[in-house]
């Protein structure tokens, strides 16, 4: 059984700024070669639960983006910073 570091959350309805985060997100997570699961979340009520504008991007139970399309570069900050973090 493979061990999953980190629960990537992307939230959006399918829009093409959430598309490119989402292809972003997965991007980065393998240039690090870190065990993530992403998930897209699309549901409006349960987006509405976590972030006030799409796309938004969560870590486990942590919001880390919101409201813009964040580069892969950026990600991958965010990720190191946060998994150093754990």
């Amino acid at each position: 059984m493979v061990r999953v570091m980190v629960v990537i959350r992307i939230f959006g309805t399918g829009c093409p700024k959430c598309n490119q985060t989402y292809e972003n997100v997965k991007k980065a997570v393998e240039e690090l070669g870190i065990d993530a699961e992403i998930v897209k979340v699309t549901d409006v009520n349960e987006i509405a639960e976590w972030v006030f504008v799409t796309p938004g991007v969560a870590f486990d139970d942590v919001i880390v983006f919101e409201g813009k399309i964040p580069s892969v570069e950026e990600i991958k900050e965010e990720l190191k910073s946060y998994l150093e973090g754990k």
